[in-house]
């Protein structure tokens, strides 16, 4: 499917488009390459020109998550109803709302003349332990990874809430040396090599980070 034939190997081999981990074996995940285009991709010789699959599994998920958060919600608060994002938008659009967010929850709460408030929270799982060094069976072949840090460095881990000149941020990653990447829960980056000396611990890593933004909860004029 690469050659189409030109290369006049007969010898035929099952290529998968995406890796079996999150792709698996579905039809449409595999392609047919006579074994010289296969090894000569897997050497970085050739590059497949394929097109990548759909995927319908964040669809999927939110089709079945959304029924089970709706309907335990009804049984806690029977006066709960769904509503959609075509009438979000029309309630921010007559009420001359900004487009964010936190004003979309403003508008699905369904009490646009209740005072907004100024901060909002924002909040983010995390891991706490990575399963990939479960993967790293030394009986196996497995291999620790060379440039690993410790669980703790300078007395700071990864994702605890620090200070860093008047900015609250998190540790999104660290280095033996004592100098971690700082960044908002968006991404955003706040510094990528800043000193321990420069941070203040304000809470310990947890597997659900929060934090607090200001927004300027007004109407737009």
């Amino acid at each position: 499917q690469h050659c189409h034939g030109k290369s006049k190997d007969r010898i035929l081999n099952v290529h998968h488009k995406e890796s079996r981990k999150t792709g698996g074996d579905s039809p449409g995940n595999l392609v047919t390459l006579c074994e010289t285009c296969h090894k000569s991709h897997h050497a970085g010789r050739i590059k497949l020109k394929l097109t990548p699959n759909k995927s319908y599994r964040h669809a999927s998920f939110m089709g079945i998550m959304r029924w089970y958060v709706y309907n335990s919600l009804q049984e806690l608060y029977p006066e709960v109803s769904m509503t959609y994002g075509y009438i979000t938008k029309n309630n921010r659009i007559n009420n001359n709302i900004e487009k964010a967010h936190s004003a979309d929850a403003y508008c699905i709460s369904g009490n646009i003349n209740a005072k907004r408030i100024d901060e909002i929270y924002n909040q983010a799982f995390k891991r706490k332990h990575n399963r990939q060094i479960h993967k790293a069976n030394f009986l196996k072949g497995g291999k620790k990874k060379l440039n690993q840090s410790a669980y703790e460095v300078k007395g700071f881990r990864l994702f605890d809430h620090v200070r860093y000149k008047d900015e609250e941020c998190f540790i999104f990653g660290r280095r033996s040396s004592g100098y971690f990447d700082l960044r908002k829960l968006d991404g955003s980056v706040v510094h990528r090599s800043a000193s321990f000396k420069e941070l203040k611990l304000l809470k310990r890593q947890n597997t659900i980070l929060i934090e607090r933004n200001r927004c300027n909860g007004v109407l737009l004029s």
